[in-house]
């Protein structure tokens, strides 16, 4: 297993509890077992993700890593895979076995409400709103806190009081016998879900869990140059909390519709525009509409079908710098088909003074059928 934690998950050491929030829910997402089903690396890196992020998430933890390295979290002698109690050393082996009650930790005690889970959804933009960025409202329906009862979950005038059954520590620790002796693991408390407070008179609206799930309208901003499959995080936009519990993330996915004229490549653009033949061998301009205006196309005498024009910064702006990619606008040249006889007779004098060989024109006898008729 990798022991460089910080390596992990992408992040320098002096990353803080954002970064590594948000580098973990990328990657655990990128190797979930769900997203790669008979993965077998993809699963040992989504362990070893879940593992990092539990060591530096906490402060005690991240800090013995810190200090003593490697060994102060997967142990000198075994450097064993996560989940194995027995790899973290001495430290980790009380934090396996008695909550946190380590030598080096005392009480640990419980950390508050746990935040609310995260939400999704995806938001369809047309191709030009992916191009210059947009403000959308987007429907969301998550559970919100509760106005009534304030998020506590309690009915108005009351309020929660310490958990009888886990002394408001919001776990309970159970005795156990092992081939070690007698152990004492700690779990949470199922009166109180975990929060270390007991509702004796829950409140009618969320009977108790301090939300409810409501529809709301959240205003979405969308920075110019994104792309399909961009995701927008929102903090706090996600779902409330259990008792007064911090909301969740909203991740919100993009999807963009297709453009009839222009392809998308990075932040480059590609359109195709029809010329004729003359303006092909003349030279001149033609009108084309870009994303922005309606610009006048040079086309230089001689140009062949394939002839590509660039058109300096007006691609996709770039989603995280400055500028914007290029236009690239791909020439072909239409050949007359329907040609009356002067046109035909104009075409055959050109030709005819650039000294090129049309051959037998259909419905005309060519030199072979003329010397047959010789021969008869």
């Amino acid at each position: 297993m990798n022991t460089d934690l910080y390596g992990v998950l992408g992040v320098p050491p002096g990353a803080s509890d954002e970064q590594l929030k948000r580098a973990y829910r990328e990657k655990a997402r990128r190797f979930h077992p769900d997203a790669n089903p008979d993965d077998a690396e993809a699963a040992e890196r989504f362990k070893e993700v879940s593992f990092a992020y539990e060591v530096l998430r906490d402060p005690e933890r991240r800090a013995r890593y810190d200090r003593y390295g490697p060994d102060a979290v997967f142990g000198s002698a075994s450097r064993g895979a996560p989940g194995d109690p027995f790899a973290g050393g001495l430290g980790d082996l009380f934090e396996a076995f008695f909550g946190g009650m380590g030598p080096e930790t005392g009480r640990r005690g419980r950390r508050g409400p746990a935040p609310g889970p995260d939400a999704e959804l995806t938001l369809r933009l047309s191709f030009r709103e992916a191009v210059f960025g947009v403000r959308r409202e987007v429907e969301v329906n998550t559970p919100v806190h509760c106005d009534t009862c304030e998020g506590t979950g309690a009915e108005p005038g009351t309020a929660p009081v310490t958990c009888p059954e886990c002394g408001g520590s919001g776990e309970l620790r159970r005795v156990r016998q092992s081939i070690l002796g007698q152990m004492i693991t700690a779990v949470p408390c199922t009166r109180c879900a975990g929060t270390g407070e007991y509702v004796e008179r829950p409140c009618a609206v969320c009977r108790g869990e301090g939300r409810h799930r409501a529809g709301r309208t959240l205003s979405v901003e969308v920075p110019a140059g994104v792309d399909e499959g961009s995701t927008l995080r929102l903090a706090g936009h996600g779902a409330a909390g259990f008792r007064g519990g911090p909301n969740g993330a909203l991740f919100v996915h993009v999807a963009v519709d297709p453009d009839p004229v222009f392809e998308r490549d990075g932040t480059d653009l590609h359109a195709a525009v029809h010329v004729p033949m003359t303006m092909a061998a003349l030279g001149g301009s033609i009108p084309f509409e870009t994303l922005d205006d309606v610009r006048d196309l040079p086309i230089p005498a001689g140009t062949s079908g394939g002839t590509v024009v660039p058109l300096k910064g007006l691609g996709v702006p770039r989603l995280r710098g400055r500028g914007r990619g290029d236009l690239f606008v791909h020439v072909a040249v239409d050949t007359p088909t329907a040609l009356d006889d002067r046109q035909r007779e104009l075409l055959r004098s050109l030709a005819e003074a650039r000294a090129e060989e049309l051959g037998a024109a259909p419905g005309h006898d060519g030199l072979l059928s003329k010397l047959r008729s010789a021969l008869s």
